[in-house]
């Protein structure tokens, strides 16, 4: 959206550009969409989102702070206007960092005149040794001393607003920046998720370099930098000779921090690796710590542990001492450069070419040059740990999409739960071998059909598939005979009601993970599906009810309680489509009895599509679908495919 706010009176609002925003008092706002006949306003609250409300005009008025903001679509080209094929949106982080260009403004402006202020001591001593001391002039001294405490205060005021600019405008760009890292990430297709999780998540992370590196010193040193050259002016107006220790040290300083760029360049990009390995350990061993115990494997673990941290920490010393020697070296050419200064001043000062106050203020002066040049040396040392965690950053975000921007979408009320396999051929990534292979079938609203086969056959892939987690490599995948490609994923997965095998739920409360898709989805709702499930006996069995908080993966809970979690998850919807993955795995005959009651009832207008090998399941379904090495080898009524089965006929039928 373009946006515009603007200040004007209710009836000169102009109608040619309704609705508007108006900002009411007390931080709150409304949309006016437009006038009844009767003049009356027709306005939106956001308590109430979807409904136009009529209120009087002088009501209105009273509350109207007199701004408002018109808006309107950005207009959008087309794609064949695009020549590069860049998107619009830029750089993600360049282009939000540039958002802040008003503030850095300021910041420029507040550091010219800070360093123009920052010229008062150096010539406030200058003149008191060169014109008040020899003239015991105190009423002079008083007056310069005034001055220079206006001075003082000023350029303390600037500093202190020229650090909140900076900080303001980092924290902008932090803000923005995460979350559409965070944007990204979630946005990912999973065609394209790096192999090791723990290794992705350190990318990310590494951030954290990025940001630093960009934070507020960074910007005050760069900022500082040109003005060393003022500095350097008024040096040589002093005494010409005295600028020869500063631009020498300033010139070797610099050679030398820009000669240990390819070794430290080496060093980060190591670091970065054993740290990616690193993380990538200790993720995959908090995983699967249960396995790690159940098999004895502490000790291969830990020693691939030490030996990544050991290499991480070998690499930041070295890191370290490479950097403290610019950061050290700048230090020893400071004040080596100040005690040149004084060396050549004094010769000067005999000579009768310089006073001694103009060898103070030269002095003063000097820390002023070398300060910014230090700093944006030491900044040379940093440069490559923040420049490779970008490279790996902009890797990640370079990551294909599921939604790809500028994707249009189809749009559809609902599905009435048609499915079809159109020829369907899939290969996941790095895998020459076909996990599904010219998958073809047809599901009719309301259909319920049972899929069975052996591990690997391909039966999670053909479920992957229905919700639009991967993408056919052949062949088409259709609802309602619209190619699943045309939909939008996100209106897809709120039409299907999934239940896996393996159940992962998040920390938080019963509610929480329930309504994880839909938060605001009413308690009726919520309700109706526990008493369908079998939930609601869980619930009720604490006090806390569905706000019992359970811990990460499903901590506190048992394998049976979590499939009902996950099963009234997919029932929350009310969804037209329901793909079960052995649901019943974890429950007892009891339990699982009770739910092929529920599910017979509520699976009556629904199509549905289990993956199960246990019969009070398979007596739901009237339709079977035999997978074997990504082939489908039967597909047919219930009766004829468990005969087939069972003669020999055909294979693959059992896990």
């Amino acid at each position: 959206m373009s946006c515009k706010q603007s200040k004007s009176s209710l009836l000169t609002l102009n109608e040619a550009l309704f609705p508007v925003i108006l900002l009411l008092k007390e931080e709150k706002a409304c949309v006016l969409v437009g006038f009844d006949s009767d003049n009356a306003p027709q306005v939106i609250y956001p308590e109430l989102p979807d409904a136009t409300t009529t209120v009087p005009l002088e009501g209105l008025a009273a509350q109207y702070s007199g701004y408002m903001v018109y808006c309107k679509p950005k207009y959008t080209a087309n794609k064949r206007a695009s020549l590069t094929g860049s998107p619009e949106s830029g750089h993600w982080f360049w282009s939000t960092w540039s958002k802040c260009r008003g503030l850095y403004r300021d910041v420029i402006t507040a550091s010219l005149l800070i360093n123009v202020l920052a010229l008062g001591m150096p010539l406030f001593i200058m003149n008191v040794y060169d014109r008040v001391v020899p003239n015991h002039s105190t009423s002079t001294l008083w007056v310069l001393a005034t001055g220079l405490t206006i001075v003082l205060i000023a350029d303390f005021s600037l500093k202190m607003m020229r650090t909140w600019f900076v900080d303001l405008a980092s924290l902008r760009t932090d803000v923005e920046v995460s979350s559409r890292i965070m944007s990204r990430v979630l946005g990912l297709s999973l065609a394209s998720k790096p192999a090791s999780t723990g290794a992705f998540a350190n990318s990310i992370q590494s951030f954290e370099s990025v940001r630093g590196f960009t934070s507020s010193l960074t910007i005050l040193a760069l900022v500082d930098l040109p003005f060393s050259l003022l500095f350097i002016a008024i040096i040589a107006w002093i005494g010409l000779p005295l600028i020869l220790p500063i631009l020498i040290g300033a010139a070797l300083l610099l050679i030398y921090a820009a000669s240990i760029q390819r070794q430290l360049k080496a060093m980060a990009d190591a670091t970065m690796k054993a740290s990616a390995h690193k993380n990538a350990v200790v993720v995959e061993a908090i995983n699967n710590l249960e396995t790690v115990k159940s098999f004895n494997g502490e000790g291969h673990i830990q020693s691939d542990f030490e030996a990544s941290s050991l290499e991480v920490s070998r690499q930041n010393a070295a890191m370290r001492l490479l950097s403290g020697t610019v950061t050290q070296g700048a230090t020893f050419v400071q004040h080596t450069v100040a005690v040149a200064i004084i060396v050549i001043g004094v010769y000067l000062l005999i000579d009768g070419q310089l006073s001694q106050g103009g060898l103070i203020a030269a002095y003063l002066l000097s820390s002023r040059v070398m300060a910014p040049i230090s700093q944006t040396a030491g900044l040379l040392a940093q440069y490559h740990n923040a420049a490779t965690a970008m490279e790996t950053l902009d890797t990640v975000m370079d990551l294909p999409q599921e939604r790809p921007e500028g994707k249009e979408w189809l749009s559809r009320a609902n599905l009435t739960g048609k499915i079809e396999f159109r020829n369907v051929s899939f290969r996941y990534p790095d895998d020459e071998r076909y996990a599904l292979h010219n998958a073809s079938f047809v599901l009719q609203p309301g259909e319920h059909v049972v899929v069975l086969g052996k591990n690997g056959s391909g039966k999670t892939t053909l479920q992957r598939l229905l919700l639009g987690l991967y993408q056919p490599e052949s062949g088409a995948v259709l609802f309602d005979g619209v190619d699943i490609r045309q939909l939008d994923p996100a209106f897809i997965r709120r039409q299907i009601g999934y239940v896996p095998q393996d159940v992962h739920l998040m920390h938080g409360s019963l509610k929480h993970n329930v309504l994880l898709g839909d938060p605001s989805a009413s308690d009726e709702r919520l309700l109706k599906a526990s008493q369908l499930s079998g939930m609601d006996a869980l619930a009720s069995k604490h006090p806390a009810g569905f706000d019992l908080v359970i811990g990460e993966n499903g901590q506190g809970l048992s394998g049976g309680q979590r499939q009902t979690v996950a099963i009234t998850r997919a029932l929350v919807n009310d969804p037209m489509i329901m793909i079960l993955d052995e649901p019943t795995e974890s429950l007892d005959h009891s339990a699982e009895a009770s739910l092929c009651h529920s599910l017979k009832r509520v699976g009556e207008n629904r199509t549905m599509v289990m993956i199960t090998h246990r019969s009070l399941l398979m007596e739901l379904a009237s339709r079977i679908i035999v997978i074997d090495n990504g082939q489908i080898v039967a597909d047919g009524p219930k009766q004829e495919v468990i005969e087939a089965l069972r003669s020999g006929r055909i294979s693959g039928g059992k896990a």
